[in-house]
């Protein structure tokens, strides 16, 4: 095992790890700056107001994206599991 590759395996589980979280840390940052611009419209300054659509839209988005997500993480482990008979010890 050279350092080349466990290098490149670091690489891809920490780009499998942004892929996987991207549409949930998106959709919490579209909602809050939504929020922000709607509480400063109305001058409406309660901060548990963000707190409820946020988790709501979050838990939605899992939801929504879970079969890609699965599916993504089941291709990033196969690739790991195929590899690992070649890998000298």
């Amino acid at each position: 095992m050279t350092p080349e590759f466990v290098v490149e395996i670091g690489r891809r589980a920490i780009e499998t790890v942004l892929l996987l979280s991207g549409p949930m840390l998106l959709t919490a940052l579209v909602l809050g700056l939504v929020i922000s611009i709607f509480q400063a419209a109305t001058q409406i300054n309660e901060q548990t107001m963000t707190f409820i659509p946020k988790i709501v839209g979050v838990f939605l988005a899992l939801l929504f994206f879970a079969p890609w997500m699965i599916q993504t993480l089941l291709a990033f482990v196969q690739g790991i599991f195929s590899v690992l008979p070649t890998v000298g010890g």
